[in-house]
């Protein structure tokens, strides 16, 4: 093979890869999200879904949004009576580091302060994941739609106190069944 045709299938094969395109699954029942591209499992991680009382809706969403260093602040309803607000960082959190929405304003993935809880039914209806994991897939969907930042960029989000919202370029499919 000459040079030049070793090059252009080199190409090829890049541009074919990053024209792949970017997608998630959940499964309620295996309690696992899977990142795929152009349909080949890339990532597999563990995670808690909705409790009975208070279920991971099913079906098609469009993630378009990350908050990174996430508030928290308790929705309007019976099971959040009583509870504070509490602020980017604090060990109370329970979004802990990255909110990646996929059904705004209520359901996203998040990481959590209650890591215990992966692999089962507890939340109310977001997706659970380690923290690290969340940090992890938040990065890698930002990366694979073209809003790459350099290590610098996540320390000094995390270090703000301040939530920091990004909004990409591209949404990412994700599918949510049993």
């Amino acid at each position: 093979m000459t040079l030049l045709a070793l090059l252009l299938t080199l190409f090829a094969t890049k541009t074919a890869t990053a024209a792949a395109p970017l997608s998630t699954a959940a499964s309620t029942e295996k309690k696992i999200l899977v990142v795929r591209i152009g349909g080949e499992e890339v990532r597999r991680y563990d995670i808690a879904v909705g409790a009975k009382s208070h279920p991971t809706p099913n079906g098609r969403f469009s993630v378009k949004h990350i908050i990174w260093n996430p508030d928290w602040h308790p929705p309007q309803v019976k099971w959040a009576k009583g509870k504070k607000p509490t602020a980017p960082g604090d060990p109370k959190n329970p979004m802990r580091g990255v909110k990646i929405f996929f059904q705004e304003p209520d359901y996203y993935i998040h990481g959590t302060n209650d890591e215990a809880s992966i692999g089962s039914a507890a939340s109310h209806g977001c997706i659970r994941m380690s923290e690290a994991d969340a940090t992890e897939l938040a990065r890698f969907l930002m990366d694979q739609t073209g809003m790459k930042k350099p290590d610098e960029w996540f320390d000094s989000a995390a270090e703000s106190g301040k939530p920091v919202d990004v909004n990409l370029p591209k949404p990412v499919e994700l599918a949510i069944g049993k």
